[in-house]
């Protein structure tokens, strides 16, 4: 139910449902003054969330500091949290979204030996597509040449939390004395390690995919409207609201 209500809660928090709500109601409205206002709202709240500076700031308020260092210790397992995949069936290609970031640099890590093996954890989580992500996630590493004994997969979590919860008894069943390093985007990384600690998992973190940069004063920066910032924003509030969720749920 949670992770149904989850899902849903992701789509009402979309800035661009409140765009088009907004807009649907300056039409529709018979009123002149309200119908003006809503559709001055509506033109407000994407200029808004479509502006990279007000991202940027916001964003790097919340992001756990990247890794910008070279580790100094070796960890026996890479803990890798999904949500980076699909897979295209039609023509049997596994397809990456930008979080790939957290996979690619778990293999940069095993080839510089500081993690001795790659734990990928991830189900579908989708509502509709039930393909177990960590299964592909498995395959494309053992295609560019992880060996086998060195990759274990969870595929059965559909969310942070469920990660962490299904993670725990494979790692205590394979490395109860392990030391562990969890690989994830610096956005999420405040939620996952909370979700870790909570149930007993020691972890070092490791951020990555970082999406506030330097700050940049330029024109187009501060002022123009960009529209893939206003997708970011769908990130950063789902983030923040799964958060506030995970603490009310008791989950971290």
């Amino acid at each position: 139910m949670f992770f149904i209500i989850s899902k849903l809660l992701a789509f009402l928090i979309t800035p661009l449902i409140w765009v088009f709500i907004l807009f649907i109601w300056g039409l529709l409205s018979k009123n002149k003054i309200h119908a003006r206002r809503f559709l001055i709202s509506g033109c407000l709240v994407l200029y808004i969330f479509s502006n990279s500076f007000l991202l940027d700031e916001i964003v790097r308020l919340w992001e756990f500091p990247a890794t910008a260092h070279e580790l100094t210790e070796t960890y026996d397992v890479g803990i890798v949290l999904g949500g980076m995949l699909s897979y295209d069936k039609e023509n049997d290609q596994i397809q990456f979204q930008r979080p790939v970031d957290r996979l690619l640099q778990a293999v940069v890590l095993y080839k510089k030996g500081k993690i001795r093996t790659i734990m990928y954890t991830g189900g579908s989580g989708h509502l509709l597509n039930h393909l177990p992500e960590a299964i592909f996630a498995k395959r494309f590493l053992l295609e560019i040449g992880i060996p086998d004994q060195d990759i274990n997969i969870e595929s059965r979590s559909n969310n942070t939390y469920e990660n962490a919860i299904f993670t725990k008894p494979i790692l205590n069943k394979k490395m109860p004395q392990g030391k562990f390093l969890l690989i994830t985007s610096a956005m999420h990384m405040k939620r996952a390690k909370a979700c870790f600690e909570k149930i007993g998992i020691p972890i070092k973190p490791y951020s990555v995919d970082r999406y506030s940069g330097p700050r940049k004063f330029i024109f187009d920066h501060c002022f123009i409207p960009d529209a893939g910032t206003l997708f970011l924003w769908n990130d950063f509030l789902h983030e923040w609201v799964g958060y506030i969720s995970y603490r009310c749920m008791g989950y971290i």
